[in-house]
């Protein structure tokens, strides 16, 4: 039997040539989404700032005993009774990996989803690139484009995967160093084992990781009813409902089971997730790891 999820999607094997000139020219226009959406977040983001060698000032904050009297600003102190510490930015530039999955499941989309997952994956994963670039941290893509710090790292990345071929498992973070962050972008309907076999030897590693499950909002809630067939986009299985509704519930189960397993697994090693649907703007994914890649998980968006 197929993985739970797979079989909400009607769509068929493609052949590998067509799939990647499909894939290819899907990309000119999630770049150019990926630039607008970046524009509407770019005033709040203000980088992953944090504390470190540097010379920009970033912030005051109290002193605390133990730390060295030198870095007490004592023209702010004397404004109260309160001892602070004048705190650097972080300037170093950081790694940053973006992966987004290429699997036919990804092509899945319902009528009541605004794009495929797969559009929506190489937004958020562009959208990422432009505005981490824009920060100067250095992009890179796991078998697709070496780190690269670059204004135009966004352009760069759509030009390396327009140009690479199909891959339909997840990367391989043996290459990637350990002073690095990874956001993985999948709707991560893998057999856990596979997941596992990825994050866990990077998380063991020292990698901060971070992944965002795309969904539609039709493999969540099920809205099928009467004779349905449902193929899998990775086998060619098929299975035919003959009342989709009588199933409706102990699926909906099964999906939010293995959702809050696939948390509690990637979590348990550290890394960050949120998952995102299609009917929401892709905002609200970008905002959501912003937080993870500051340090400050943002609160979850409001399912309707």
């Amino acid at each position: 039997m197929a993985p739970i999820g797979h079989l909400t999607q009607p769509t068929a094997r493609f052949d590998a040539l067509a799939r990647a000139r499909q894939r290819a020219a899907l990309l000119p226009d999630c770049l150019a989404e990926a630039r607008r959406v970046a524009n509407t977040v770019i005033a709040g983001w203000h980088g992953r700032r944090k504390r470190g060698i540097g010379e920009t000032f970033w912030q005051f904050r109290p002193y605390v005993d133990g730390e060295s009297l030198s870095r007490i600003d004592w023209r702010r102190s004397a404004r109260d009774d309160h001892l602070y510490v004048r705190d650097r930015e972080w300037e170093a530039a950081h790694t940053i990996w973006l992966w987004a999955d290429q699997s036919p499941s990804m092509l899945y989309k319902s009528d009541v989803a605004l794009v495929s997952k797969e559009s929506r994956a190489l937004v958020v994963m562009l959208a990422l690139a432009e505005i981490l670039s824009r920060s100067g941290e250095r992009i890179g893509c796991p078998g697709v484009m070496d780190p690269v710090a670059s204004r135009n790292a966004a352009e760069r990345l759509a030009l390396a995967l327009a140009h690479a071929p199909l891959q339909s498992r997840l990367p391989d973070l043996g290459q990637v160093g350990r002073m690095s962050d990874v956001v993985l972008i999948s709707d991560f309907l893998d057999p856990e084992a596979a997941l596992d076999g990825c994050i866990a030897p990077a998380a063991r590693r020292g990698l901060r990781g971070h992944a965002i499950e795309i969904c539609d909002p039709a493999e969540e809630v099920f809205p099928y009813s009467g004779r349905t067939e449902f193929r899998d986009p990775e086998t060619g299985q098929k299975l035919v409902a003959g009342r989709a509704e009588t199933v409706a519930a102990d699926y909906r189960r099964a999906w939010l089971a293995r959702r809050e397993a696939l948390a509690q697994g990637v979590r348990r090693l550290g890394w960050s997730y949120i998952s995102h649907r299609t009917d929401r703007l892709a905002s609200e994914a970008l905002a959501g790891v912003h937080g993870h890649l500051s340090g400050i998980p943002a609160a979850p968006p409001v399912t309707p």
